[in-house]
């Protein structure tokens, strides 16, 4: 990395770019992330405006509603292909559930619908992802989410650096998520093990790594293994819709207060189990589901309940289908 750095250096007249905010970024970095100026400097010069970036930005598949959100993840062949990856992987996807204590299934599903199980990490160039996020975020969108992307951008310079990784090599997703498991750099740098031992973390060759990073994650957040992620609840006429939170899932009140307020759960419950209510729109009304800790766990992955509930079905229908060999 040290070698294409200076590289960079001595060409940095010829490509530098005009990035928005590149002066208040660098001295960020510098101040609060240690990065050497010369350094940011020449990878920002070496990034590029991706206005296809900034579209898909705009057009997430979390905006879909839940019926077409689902067709999505929920197909044959990425729940034939997670049975197939879980079989292959069978002895590493069971030491990361018992060390982590995570459920297999989820992290199964995890990989598949964030990658395809590896056949899908993306091909935008990490650099040019997080800085078309961080210095040119659409000003039009409900929420600026500039300064989250551009905290990501430096930690991306320090994992870089800490892992080997070559800056302007990287690729990933739109939106800077990297490997297999399409972690945030920030996630890499926190959550992500070396789980087949041979002194890297490497989310896209090491399917150990992915599958111990995912499972350590989840365990980070509070997973609860074998503990129910979510319930169909049945919604009375004058139940509480208002209450329905669609920022927060953390489990609120429980499940008999639930009760009390319009939401009966399809299933046997503990009454004083914590929970949520999310809201999915159907393709002809809505259907309404009692969430848990676990859901709220899978949100810390992809905030969306959309994600957390796609997480959800086909993890069930991996392992049913695996069952059933």
């Amino acid at each position: 990395m040290r070698k294409l750095l200076v590289l960079l250096l001595f060409c940095l007249p010829a490509f530098a770019a005009d990035h928005p905010g590149t002066e208040e970024f660098v001295a960020r970095a510098v101040s609060e992330y240690g990065l050497e100026e010369a350094e940011v400097r020449a990878l920002l010069a070496e990034a590029e405006y991706k206005q296809s970036i900034i579209d898909a930005i705009s057009r997430p598949a979390e905006g879909k509603p839940w019926h077409e959100y689902r067709q999505i993840f929920l197909t044959d062949k990425r729940i034939n292909e997670g049975i197939d990856f879980w079989i292959e992987n069978q002895e590493l996807i069971t030491a990361a559930s018992i060390k982590f204590a995570v459920d297999e299934e989820i992290i199964v599903a995890i990989i598949g619908v964030e990658t395809f199980y590896g056949r899908i990490t993306g091909n935008y160039r990490s650099i040019d992802a997080l800085v078309t996020l961080g210095l040119y975020y659409p000003q039009n969108l409900s929420s600026d989410r500039s300064a989250f992307f551009s905290s990501e951008l430096m930690q991306f310079m320090q994992l870089a650096k800490k892992e080997g990784l070559p800056p302007t090599e990287t690729t990933g997703s739109y939106a800077g998520a990297m490997g297999m498991g399409q972690f945030m750099p920030s996630s890499y740098l926190e959550y992500a093990v070396d789980f087949d031992g041979d002194g890297k973390r490497d989310l896209w060759r090491s399917t150990a790594d992915v599958v111990g990073s995912v499972a350590n994650y989840l365990h980070r957040h509070g997973w609860q293994a074998g503990e129910p992620i979510t319930k169909r609840a049945w919604a009375t006429k004058d139940a509480a819709f208002s209450e329905i939170s669609s920022r927060s899932y953390k489990p609120s009140i429980s499940v008999a207060e639930w009760k009390d307020k319009g939401f009966k759960s399809s299933s046997e419950l503990a009454a004083d189990m914590p929970a949520g209510v999310i809201k999915l729109v159907q393709e002809d009304r809505n259907s309404y589901w009692l969430v848990f800790k676990n859901f709220y766990v899978i949100t810390r992955y992809n905030r969306s309940p959309r994600y957390a509930m796609a997480i959800f079905d086909l993890s069930q229908e991996i392992k049913k289908g695996k069952e059933q060999l």
